[in-house]
């Protein structure tokens, strides 16, 4: 079995012709999925970014104990399983996160990586005075906020500047490294290095290839060929919306949208040459591809950009996932499932179509058998982050649940690799750490338990934000699949509080995650 894993970054399922967008929005995905499965209630676990990625390579929920941070010495990743199993794992990414602190211990899980440099504000472009006031005039400081640079612009240095000013300057200078030449776009770029791989590779067999782009993340930029050429915008570049209210006015929005859009489109162009490759060589006959997200982005919906900080509405949790299975061709192709799935399934999805066998300490489903029609008996899934809103959804229905105090008094990380995004634990945060009893999962390790503090520099708060809608809400999808009104059903809100009950038990949840939440444990 050969298998290639697409993943892209943020990539809304309402963007894509497969899943509701208008009818040649995005033509590859849709010609992809006319072949594979199309699952139409996957959802994501835990947010964002890495902590997604956790999810995925050790096929179990993670928010409950920790935010974001690398892997921990105890997870089972499943590149190292099958490798340990004798399938060659290789990994093409442009994700910069996962060079940062607290992307640690997931590139090296694979056999050989790819690195492409130069995407978003990876550290990259190394320009030691650039040109700040031509910036200025030219990117919205809504989005890119160089006015919080300081004064004195002779040198500046990520010591020296706002962190998020800092990764604006960055992902300009990175922008203008390459914004001219499409092949040079690291998105491309890793699509044309998967191309080389299977160039090398296609005639071998018990291999794994994962192809993983941070666009359609933000910051929106796409070659010019694939902007709407009618668009009528002519103000400052506005592609890198913070996460906060909806202030712009009816013109800017639309021109946010369209620079999305357009990166969207770009995607499903390079996703095409992958699909073009199958054609030509009749990978499809030996050779399982799959593509997903790691989770989705508000554009505007609920008068809101972005994500983590507010509910965890469908725009952001419910996303794509196509599936071809080889040695299901006849049963499935071009069919829809509609069993729930979640970003945990993966992991044990990969081992069984190699396989492997899948650890103990997996919670995750393998999704192949639901390929079929095969009977689901998953009542419900849970998604959330740390600290932050925890969803229950049962496909029909979905509920936010908010803790009783959102600055997460009470509550602790649980790690033995203490790092937050972009920096580890402060020795502040340290020094009131103690030793905590092993988990079901840590393989009879204990671990650092480190009260979690509003001030820790992990998403949101190292943005300056937390979380400002707190009200616990549900809606009925069927009815209302904007999620608009929310609705009172004692009756479907006490089955959902089970659901989530049951699935804090079943993942070994802390005792105070309970208390948190106000659950029964």
């Amino acid at each position: 079995m050969r298998t290639v894993f697409v993943l892209f970054d943020t990539l809304n399922r309402k963007a894509l012709g497969a899943y509701g967008a208008p009818d040649g929005a995005t033509p590859n995905f849709d010609r992809f999925s006319r072949r594979a499965v199309t699952c139409d209630r996957h959802y994501v676990g835990s947010l964002p970014c890495m902590p997604a990625r956790r999810d995925i390579h050790t096929g179990r929920l993670g928010f409950m104990h920790r935010s974001w941070g690398p892997l921990e010495p105890f997870d089972n990743s499943f590149a190292h399983c099958l490798g340990k199993a004798g399938v060659y794992t290789h990994l093409i990414t442009d994700h910069d996160h996962y060079f940062e602190d607290g992307g640690s211990g997931y590139v090296t899980k694979y056999d050989t990586w790819d690195y492409i440099r130069g995407q978003a504000s990876d550290k990259w472009a190394p320009v030691v005075a650039p040109p700040i006031d031509r910036y200025r005039e030219t990117y919205d400081d809504r989005h890119y906020e160089l006015g919080r640079l300081p004064d004195d612009t002779a040198t500046l240095t990520e010591g020296n500047s706002p962190y998020v000013a800092w990764r604006s300057l960055q992902t300009i200078k990175n922008r203008e490294a390459y914004a001219e030449d499409e092949s040079a776009y690291p998105s491309k770029k890793c699509f044309d290095a998967g191309l080389r791989f299977l160039d090398d590779n296609r005639d071998a067999d018990n291999w794994f290839l994962q192809i993983e782009t941070f666009d359609p993340h933000e910051p929106f930029v796409a070659p010019q060929r694939f902007r709407d050429k009618t668009a009528a915008y002519n103000g400052k570049v506005l592609d890198y919306p913070k996460y906060l209210k909806v202030q712009e006015n009816e013109s800017e929005i639309d021109e946010i949208r369209g620079n999305y859009k357009s990166l969207v489109a770009f995607c499903d162009d390079s996703f095409g040459l992958l699909l073009d490759y199958f054609d030509a060589h009749d990978l499809w006959r030996d050779t399982a591809l799959l593509v997903t997200t790691d989770h989705g982005f508000l554009l505007g919906e609920h008068d809101w950009w972005g994500k983590n900080r507010m509910p965890h509405y469908e725009e952001i949790s419910h996303i794509p996932l196509m599936i071809w299975h080889p040695k299901m061709a006849d049963a499935n192709q071009g069919t829809r499932c509609d069993s729930l799935t979640q970003t945990p399934d993966l992991m044990p999805t990969f081992l069984r179509l190699h396989g492997c066998p899948v650890p103990p300490e997996v919670t995750g489903e393998d999704i192949t058998p639901k390929l079929t029609g095969e009977t689901d008996g998953r009542d419900g899934v849970i998604l959330g982050m740390f600290g932050g809103p925890v969803c229950v959804t049962d496909g029909r229905y979905t509920y936010f649940r908010y803790p009783w105090n959102v600055d997460g008094d009470g509550i602790n990380e649980y790690t033995l690799m203490p790092c937050h995004m972009a920096v580890p634990f402060q020795p502040e945060e340290l020094r009131d750490a103690t030793l905590s009893l092993p988990f079901d999962f840590t393989k009879g390790i204990p671990l650092l338990k480190i009260p979690a503090r509003k001030d820790a520099k992990r998403p949101p708060s190292r943005h300056g934000v937390k979380f400002p809608d707190t009200t616990s809400e549900m809606f009925d999808l069927d009815t209302d699949p904007a999620q608009i009104s929310p609705i009172e059903d004692a009756a479907v809100l006490a089955r959902l509080e089970g659901i989530l009950t049951r699935a804090f038990g079943r993942h070994d949840a802390p005792p105070e995650m309970f208390d948190y939440y106000e659950l029964q444990s």
